[in-house]
Order: C-alpha cells, then structure tokens, then sequence
C-alpha cells in the first residue's frame, strides 16, 4: 500500500488542497497574521508517503461570514478578500517545501462567501483556460447572506485533447439544528441557480455544478447531529459531559451515525454522487468559546458543520461511498479562536487524468439513472433579485450602523430623534416681535 502511494504522489496525479473557514464576521480580525497551522501541515502531508515533501498543485480556500454582515450586503468585500488574497499567496509560498510559486487562477465573493482558487506556477496556473466564477443566494427572498460560490476551469490534456474541468463550491447553508428542510432547499436552489457556461459549444443551455470532469462542494453546511431521545448522551448535548464524550474517536464513530449530512446523503436527498473522508476522525467543528482551543460554548450542541466533499468522472454512481480520489487528509484546526468555528483542511490526491484524443467530448460526472440535475430558466432574475435586496437593506444598515458609532439599532434610534427633533422644529410656531 505505502509503495503505490509512493508511486502515486510522484506521477501525474493531482494533489489539491481545500480549506474552509467560518470567520464569524470578523472582516480583518477573523485571522491571525500567520496561516501556518492551517495551512503549512498540508503542505506538508506528502512527506510520510514520498519521503520528499511535495506542495499541492491546487489550493482551494474558501471562507463564510467573511466579514460582518451589513458591509457585505452593501458589497464593501473587495478589501477584506485583496487582503486574505495577498497573505494567503505569501503564506502559501513561505511555507511551499520547495519554494513553488503560485498565481492565483480565480476569486469570486457573494456578500461574506467568498472563495480563492491558486495554481502552482510550475504547472496547473499555466495550463488553465476558461475560467469562469459565479455566485447564488438562497437567503430570504434570494438575500446573499446564505448561498455559494463556484470557479470553474479547465486543464487542456495533451497534443491538444480538451483535458478535464475542475468545479469548487463554497457553500454556506441555513443553520440551527431544526431547520434540515432548508438547509435541503437551499442545496436544491444551488444546483438550480450555480450556472456556468455550456459544456458544449453546440449548446444554450448552462450547465450545473455537476456537469464536469471533477467536482469539489467545501463550506459550512451547517448540518447537525439528531441524537435519539434514548441515546445517553442525548440530554448531555449543551453539557460538559459531551465535550468531554466526542473526545473519544470511538464515541464520534458512533454519533456520525445520526449527523444530519450523512442521513440525508444515504437518502439521496442532497450531495448526490459526492463522496466524503472520514469526518468523525476529528472533533466537531462548531460550536467554540471565543478565545478557547478546546471547549465548546453551551448555547449550541456541537456538530460537524464545516464540511469537504467531492467526486471524479471515474467514480461509479453504483458504489457511491468509493472513490478514486483518495483522501490523503481530513482534519480540523483547534488553534484558532477568534471564531465559533474550527478551520477544515482537505488533502486530495485525484486519479491521473484520462487520456483523450482532440476530438472526444469532456469526460464528466457519471450520476444515478433517475437524477437530472436541470438549470431553474429564472435562475439570474432571482440572483439579481437578491443583489439588488443585498445592496438596499446593506446599504441602509451601513448608514444605521454610521450613525449610532458601530451599533445598527443605536443608528436607526438616532435616525428616528433626528427626525422627531427635525420635524418638531418644522413644525413649532414662529414668534415675531410686537410694533
């Protein structure tokens, strides 16, 4: 086994990394200056395999709640996103093990999910061609505070066969524990609404996140866990006893079989055709005590809520829990506290790509018979339904937020004395002296 890894990391197979983080609304503040926890051990992961340290070819990091939530219904990310884009590159390259280079092939951000997709230098950032972004919200009434990002591109193959695509989407769903029929409407509008151009050039109609060659779905999913009434732990959920419990991997074995994602996935209500790493290996993601590495606040029950998910052209619809995409990492990173979430890191090592002759058609993802993911012909007056709602309540609440000093509802107060004052003084009679 360890020898056809070995062989593995040094062929043509891709290595890609994906992050996710929840960043609590913190704009600026919700990373540390120094991303080596987060990302340096990915980095880093090849080395027990290949004995020589490989960097990934492909890093994928995507981030929800980016900043708070007013200034990004009023679109004010692209600093917050320059920012996380300029320390991302460095960090990256500080810590590449062989002082590989990267560029960065596409961004693209929807109010706080955003999403930045890097290619090494010395291979994939070179290569790619038609990159596309897009973006959705399923908020209420199409609003951008829930929704998705994707990048879509394309890796040529040789003596000019079309190659393959690669697909990443950022998703941010409804939270709280009883809100899964949501949580399952909001994935449906997602694949209905994340359009992309057409896989052919014959074709009008735009295609899915499903139609590529390799598909990776990365973000807070925000599914939880549904412990039976009778399981003991069920009425130590909000209590110490718990934390103290899903320390033990045996203990999270066991609970994984009533998380919410995993259920609805073997129903094939939602993720279907997508595959997943072992999850319960590492503590659930959410929900922390700012400031604390490893205690867990008791206004919620803890969950793994920041999810990675993918699959390949290669992979049967017929085995749906294999892949031949072999997940090398799977884990969280408990240092960093300035969220109620735990950053997610992913380590995927993909099949080599097929070999195809100029004139076959893109290999893309093999599904069930009876599931035909379809584009919603409505889907861009919703979109921009919702932008257009994003950018009035944003900017409103921008200008309620400037007037009480940082506080929205001390601003609307404001607003309402100001007009009281003003329309008094209107209103109030005028004196003139007696002649």
């Amino acid at each position: 086994m360890a020898e056809t890894l070995l062989q593995d990391v040094k062929s043509d197979r891709l290595l890609v990394q994906i992050a996710s983080y929840n960043t609590n609304l913190q704009g600026v503040l919700g990373l540390p200056q120094d991303l080596v926890d987060w990302l340096a051990p990915t980095l880093q992961v090849a080395n027990f395999l290949s004995r020589e340290r490989r960097a990934p070819d492909i890093v994928a990091v995507g981030f929800q709640e980016l900043l708070p939530l007013h200034l990004g219904l009023s679109g004010f990310s692209k600093s917050v996103i320059n920012d996380r884009n300029a320390l991302i590159l460095s960090q990256i390259e500080q810590h590449a093990p062989n002082k590989e280079r990267y560029s960065l092939i596409a961004k693209v951000v929807n109010v706080g999910v955003a999403l930045l997709v890097y290619g090494r230098d010395d291979g994939v950032a070179r290569r790619v061609v038609d990159v596309e972004t897009q973006w959705t919200g399923c908020g209420p009434a199409y609003l951008g505070n829930k929704g998705a990002v994707g990048v879509r591109f394309r890796i040529p193959g040789p003596e000019g066969s079309i190659g393959e695509s690669y697909t990443f989407v950022n998703c941010h769903l409804t939270a709280h524990d009883h809100k899964l029929a949501q949580r399952l409407a909001d994935y449906r509008h997602i694949v209905k609404t994340l359009l992309f151009d057409p896989i052919s050039p014959t074709s009008k109609t735009p295609s899915t996140i499903y139609d590529t060659s390799n598909l990776f779905l990365l973000g807070d999913l925000n599914f939880r866990l549904d412990i039976p009434k009778t399981h003991p732990l069920a009425l130590l959920r909000k209590l110490p006893e718990f934390s103290e419990a899903i320390a033990s991997e045996s203990t999270r074995a066991e609970l994984k079989e009533f998380d919410q994602l995993t259920i609805e996935k073997r129903k094939r209500n939602i993720f279907i055709g997508l595959r997943e790493g072992d999850f319960w290996k590492f503590k659930c993601s959410y929900k922390y005590k700012l400031g604390k590495v490893d205690e867990y606040s008791l206004k919620r029950a803890p969950a793994w809520t920041d999810r990675v998910l993918y699959t390949t052209h290669s992979d049967s619809p017929d085995s749906p829990q294999s892949s031949h995409i072999t997940n090398l990492l799977y884990t969280s990173i408990p240092s960093y506290t300035t969220s109620d979430h735990k950053p997610v890191v992913s380590i995927l090592l993909l099949p080599p790509p097929k070999q195809t002759t100029p004139s076959e058609k893109l290999p893309v993802l093999h599904l069930p018979d009876d599931y035909t993911p379809t584009p919603d012909p409505t889907a861009n007056i919703k979109r921009y339904t919702g932008r257009i709602l994003d950018r009035t309540i944003g900017i409103f609440w921008w200008l309620f937020t400037l007037l009480g000093a940082g506080s929205g509802l001390l601003g609307l107060f404001n607003l309402f004395v100001g007009y009281g004052a003003w329309a008094w003084w209107r209103t109030k009679p005028s004196h003139t002296p007696d002649v």
